[in-house]
């Protein structure tokens, strides 16, 4: 997709980004989205990039930044980890990010959240964060770890901007509205620390049962229907010196 096309776009689909300074008066999670090998390390698999990508780079970068000051500050994470059972398909995705293969686990860069004591990971099995956050007795450990560090705004990066972090956005704020996430109040989504996949449109018409997915306008979208749905979305996070 040309340039220009995208311009157009962002014009008439405008998002305006603020910027966010995290002082520590507001309890504020951090919520990492799949940012695990099999979306983000070249060549790890079917869902991976195949070669280097700046938007996915970029992302991996500002989330391992993020999470280090949140865990110097023992502030709390909560990571998903996309993780699928080989006999549980997910369409219309080709199988992508096995239980038990290296491409379920944490970007090499974050596999050190897995030893930080603020650091909850969670499994998913499904693209909805949220929904995957459910135990078979009906809780969530998700909400679970929302009321239980009494957070009152989350900060949200990762990967997918339109799929998986979209989906998990939704339904956080659909669950905030009903009450069900007390005492959040405030989504907040970093346009930087999240990316999305790219398939150019030439790419897509060469080959069978493939959707076009041009990158920069696909985030775009991601953060225009977040913002459209409650969340706010900010371009810099940046953290309060004299903070401890």
């Amino acid at each position: 997709m040309v340039p220009q096309t995208i311009d157009l776009l962002k014009k008439q689909l405008p998002v305006h980004q603020e910027s966010l300074l995290l002082t520590g008066h507001t309890t504020t999670g951090l919520v990492l989205v799949d940012v695990v090998n099999g979306f983000c390390t070249v060549g790890a698999g079917n869902l991976a990039p195949r070669q280097p990508d700046k938007q996915i780079s970029e992302m991996v970068q500002e989330s391992v930044r993020l999470a280090r000051v949140f865990c110097d500050k023992k502030w709390p994470v909560f990571a998903f980890l996309d993780s699928h059972h080989p006999d549980i398909p997910e369409d219309p995705y080709p199988p992508h990010c096995i239980v038990g293969t290296d491409e379920s686990n944490l970007v090499p860069a974050l596999q050190w959240l897995e030893n930080e004591p603020n650091v909850t990971l969670r499994r998913k099995d499904c693209i909805d964060g949220f929904l995957g956050s459910i135990e078979k007795d009906g809780s969530n450990m998700f909400v679970n770890w929302v009321q239980s560090n009494q957070i009152k705004a989350i900060l949200v990066v990762g990967i997918c901007t339109d799929i998986c972090v979209l989906d998990f956005v939704c339904t956080t704020l659909s669950a905030r509205n009903h009450r069900l996430l007390a005492p959040l109040e405030d989504v907040i989504v970093y346009s930087h620390g999240c990316a999305t996949f790219d398939i150019p449109v030439e790419i897509a018409k060469t080959a069978e049962d493939v959707i076009a997915h041009p990158q920069e306008l696909m985030h775009h979208i991601g953060l225009y229907m977040s913002k459209g749905r409650g969340a706010k979305v900010v371009s810099e996070v940046s953290f309060d010196t004299k903070e401890p």
